[in-house]
């Protein structure tokens, strides 16, 4: 993608990210939340086609990066880091590399946004293996 015109084609291109990483989740969103704000799903994809197909920064990073920022976050974000650390893991990160991107956020969290973070992608890793039989 080129960044003169991030805009372009960016529910397209949000659409493929999203279903690779998080198959179903704009008919999730829309079947929760369209009664109430209806085109809520739809701007979400979007916004993921403007922000995670950028270039520059790969998506495994891009990924990483929204794991430590949500783990700084503290535990509120328990469900979108879920989303991310299992959209990261479908991206190529290693268990150690979520781990080391939520480590790092001790310094920023503190120590028990740290471990609420580190708790919630371990049962992402115990998903996985449940998955894999």
């Amino acid at each position: 993608m080129s960044l003169d015109d991030p805009n372009k084609d960016a529910y397209a291109r949000g659409k493929a990210f999203t279903e690779d990483t998080n198959p179903g989740m704009e008919d999730a969103l829309r079947a929760r939340y369209d009664a109430l704000l209806p085109g809520l799903a739809r701007d979400l994809v979007e916004q993921n086609g403007r922000l995670y197909t950028r270039g520059v920064l790969d998506q495994k990073t891009r990924e990483l990066l929204t794991i430590a920022a949500l783990a700084a976050m503290g535990a509120q974000t328990r469900p979108q880091l879920k989303i991310h650390v299992a959209a990261a893991r479908k991206l190529g990160a290693s268990r150690e590399e979520v781990a080391e991107a939520i480590y790092q956020m001790s310094l920023y969290g503190g120590m028990p946004a740290m471990f609420n973070a580190l708790n919630a992608a371990l049962e992402v890793f115990a998903a996985e293996e449940t998955a894999d039989g």
